[in-house]
């Protein structure tokens, strides 16, 4: 996993500077501590497991990051409508939901619906099994990259299916 971790951040690039980061079932929250190690602005948490809520809280004050984070505990639905409710946009949205449970393609059919919540240039990255396929084309969301590692497969997707290197993410991908 720190493979995919380190692979997903070069892929990345420079676009995590500064950024509005979104981990969806951050378990230790490794990933958004990650972002936020690497120049994001603020991370906000989702994890609807108390205990590991509480690992993240941790973790991000062991690393000085408490004024930058948000931790909810609550399922990932919740959260995002949440999020919705209160207008809250993304650079980046990262989610890496139980392998097999279906949430991923859930998940993304719901962000489908709420485009706003993702900033101009702006991108989803799902990982996901190999065994899963969430699809090229979610609603407004065109798949621009995908970035498999044995099991594990990222999909990165943006608004408008913009042809890779017409985002702030140029010559990233």
């Amino acid at each position: 996993m720190d493979r995919v971790r380190e692979s997903l951040f070069a892929m990345l690039g420079a676009t995590v500077e500064e950024a509005r980061f979104l981990d969806l079932y951050a378990g230790t929250g490794a990933v958004g501590l990650e972002a936020l190690s690497r120049g994001a602005s603020h991370a906000t948490f989702v994890e609807s497991h108390l205990p590991a809520g509480r690992v993240i809280e941790a973790n991000a004050g062991a690393c000085g990051f408490s004024e930058r984070v948000r931790i909810l505990v609550v399922p990932a639905p919740r959260a995002l409508a949440r999020l919705r409710r209160e207008c809250q946009r993304f650079d980046i949205v990262f989610l890496d939901p139980p392998y097999g449970s279906g949430e991923a393609g859930a998940l993304l059919a719901w962000l489908a619906q709420w485009p706003a919540m993702l900033e101009e240039g702006g991108v989803i990255v799902c990982q996901h099994s190999r065994h899963e396929d969430p699809g090229e084309n979610i609603g407004p969301f065109g798949r621009m990259r995908r970035a498999r590692f044995g099991e594990t497969i990222l999909d990165f997707y943006q608004l408008g299916g913009r042809e890779i290197g017409s985002s702030s993410m140029s010559g990233n991908f």
